[in-house]
């Protein structure tokens, strides 16, 4: 598949759109951040090699990076640590920053985000959009949001936004006198 950024590009989540020129990473010191969660119940321990589920307007944030559902299993390793995460909704939705403050979100009925590798998988009916830059459709998006490469397969279609030129928008400078 084309990046996104190929037009450079999303996340997370994407996730979710790729580069070109300059590719956008999320924010770097996100996955260094503590991971919060909020739901109506939560069935489940932090016992190394398990998964909790989460029910309930679930909200998963950490750093800039905040996920949505309706449903959330969280899976933790062998370490205890959160190593992926599936969210599930009418849509799902995840939001993040990148090391430049734009916003990437993506939205889809189901979101897989793998928090070891930094890679979101949207599917079906998938759409990730990244300020500035563009969004894509398609029935399955996968982005990493580390090297902001994104694929899509079924039904496809990225819309690339032009880069606004300095001053093209500006009013014209007064003539000399």
């Amino acid at each position: 598949m084309k990046p996104l950024h190929a037009v450079p590009t999303l996340p997370l989540c994407a996730a979710i759109l790729l580069l070109l020129p300059l590719a956008a990473h999320a924010k770097t010191g996100d996955r260094n951040q503590p991971m919060t969660t909020s739901q109506a119940t939560v069935d489940g321990s932090q016992e190394p090699n398990t998964i909790t589920t989460l029910t309930g307007n679930v909200v998963i944030t950490q750093g800039s990076m905040k996920a949505k559902g309706d449903v959330a299993q969280v899976y933790l390793g062998a370490d205890s640590q959160v190593s992926r995460i599936v969210v599930k909704g009418h849509p799902a939705h995840i939001q993040q920053l990148d090391d430049n403050d734009h916003l990437m979100t993506g939205e889809a009925p189901t979101l897989d985000y793998d928090n070891v590798h930094g890679i979101a998988v949207l599917q079906p009916d998938a759409v990730v959009t990244e300020q500035g830059m563009g969004d894509a459709h398609a029935d399955k998006l996968t982005y990493n949001t580390q090297t902001a490469y994104f694929t899509g397969t079924g039904n496809v279609s990225v819309t690339y936004l032009p880069k606004q030129r300095q001053g093209e928008n500006a009013p014209p400078a007064p003539p000399p006198k």
